[in-house]
This record gives C-alpha cells, structure tokens and sequence, in this order.
C-alpha cells in the first residue's frame, strides 16, 4: 500500500521524508524539525491510508510543529512504503527503537521523546516499555489502547452495543416491520453472552509478547515506565467500542485502575475512534502539545 504523502515533491518545505533501517529492512517516514529538546514519535497502528479520519497523524505533526517541536511519522516494516514483512503490533518494538534513534539523529539537541499512539499502536507502545526500554521515553500518550479478547470483546457488545439497539426506536421498526432478521440477531446474541461469560486462566507470562498475553504484558510494562517516572496521558472516547473495552478492563482489574487513576486521563464523550472531527481532533492536538510542553 503506497502513501502518497512521502513524494517528497508534495511536502511543505518544514519537512522531510526520509528512510532509515531497521533489521535489514528500510522504513519510511516524515521528519519535521523543531527547536524545543523533546521531540515526538507518533507509532501508528494498523495498515491504513494517511486520508480521511487518519489524516489527523499529518495534522497532529503539523500541529506539534507549529508549537516548536520535532516530529517523526514513519511505516513500520511491511506497511506502506516500509520494505519488509508486515508483523502485529506485539512484534514491533525494534522498528519503533529504530525510529527512536533516527528521531535523535536528525534532531540532536534532543533529550528526549514522547510516544504517540492510537488503537493498537497505544498497545505497542506499551509493551515496548516491558521489552525494550529507552530512558530518553519520558512521556507517553494512549489513544484508546488496544486490548481486545475474544471474552473482553464478547462483554463489551453485551453491554455497550445490545443494550442501546434495544433503546433505539429503530430497531423496533425494523422489528415489527419484518425487516429484521430476529433469528439470526438471537443466535448472535446467545454466542456471544457465551463468550462473555468465558473468563482467560492467568498464566506464567512467557518472555516473548503473543496475542494470548499481550493484555497482562501492557500493564506489566506501564508499571515498569511509571517506576521509571515516566508520564502518562490517556484519551478515550466515548463512541467507541475500543475505548469502552479498555475502560471495562479497567473496571473490572483493580491493578488497570490504579494505572489509570494514576494518569493524565482525558475523556471526549462525543468522540469517536479516530477523533475524525476538527473538533475532536485539535483537543486531541492540544493535550499533546501540553504534554510536549511539561518536558520542556
């Protein structure tokens, strides 16, 4: 998948699109230069296109940029115009390391950095701090985290999607007007209040990050970044799914509460995953610029 956005003929003059390597593979990425001594480092998630309600990575480093600090956008390996294999999430902190590096590289007089993620990049972000961490992380912001199992996620439609189409007038008019498949909706429902009721057996956690224990090694390794010091900024929204699931989660575990009491937590009810309004989306710019600041 190819962005657009890295021909470097199409950048305003504040930036740069660059390559940098990391375990043999090339990665791509757009560098903005800025004067302050912290920088940041936005960790995107999954395969998408720079457009629409994920265009807000260019705004938010424009936005950062405009405000006086270097910024770094980059593909991990295998995603957009990165060469490589594309790898989950849980796999990535060597490309994330990588970027650190060249981050400080074309950006010397920093001291440090601050990592931005939405989705499951909030979720890489956090197992980074578990298995690779680097002192120059100083601040941290998670945009409702990534920590869906199939149990969690099972809880999560029962209580926040079901329970609201019952609410809905249209839903009933679907209802009664013979246009909803009520069979198929039940068999639906019943599988997952099956699943909801499942609960994971707790288990030594492995060294190595998978998709069963990456939920337990997120908290081990926001534990750890908050022994270091480190700051922590959550935003979530309140149409959301995702966010709804992180925020049971920290409900239901007493040890996932006390780390987000203990954070920047700033909620936006209206907003939805992406935070695809102007609105939504310069609030969401101006916490990380706050953060940026408190680092100096």
């Amino acid at each position: 998948m190819q962005h657009t956005e890295f021909a470097s003929s199409q950048l305003p003059s504040t930036e740069q699109a660059i390559q940098f390597s990391s375990h043999k593979q090339q990665l791509s990425g757009i560098f903005t230069p800025g004067q302050q001594q912290t920088g940041l480092l936005v960790v995107v998630g999954g395969p998408q296109y720079r457009v629409g309600s994920h265009r807000q990575f260019v705004k938010l480093c424009r936005a950062v940029g405009a405000a006086g600090f270097a910024s770094l956008r980059f593909d991990v390996a295998g995603m957009g115009d990165s060469t490589g294999e594309a790898s989950p999430f849980y796999l990535q902190q060597a490309d994330m390391q990588a970027a650190i590096d060249q981050l400080f590289l074309l950006q010397p007089q920093l001291k440090s950095v601050l990592l931005w993620g939405l989705c499951d990049g909030a979720s890489a972000i956090l197992l980074s701090q578990r298995q690779q961490p680097d002192p120059r992380v100083r601040a941290i912001v998670l945009l409702n985290p990534w920590v869906r199992q199939q149990h969690s996620y099972a809880q999560t439609l029962v209580k926040h999607y079901y329970l609201q189409r019952f609410s809905q007038k249209e839903f009933w008019q679907k209802l009664f007007s013979g246009k909803f498949q009520l069979t198929k909706s039940v068999q639906a429902l019943w599988q997952n209040l099956r699943q909801a009721r499942q609960q994971t057996k707790a288990s030594p956690a492995p060294e190595h990050s998978n998709e069963q224990n990456y939920v337990a090694h997120m908290q081990q390794g926001w534990q750890q970044f908050e022994q270091r010091s480190g700051q922590v900024t959550v935003i979530t929204s309140g149409n959301d799914l995702t966010a709804q699931e992180f925020l049971d989660l920290t409900k239901a575990d007493s040890q996932w509460q006390q780390l987000l009491q203990q954070a920047d937590h700033q909620h936006l009810p209206a907003a939805n995953h992406t935070f695809s309004t102007a609105l939504w989306r310069q609030q969401v710019e101006q916490i990380t610029v706050a953060c940026l600041q408190r680092l100096g």
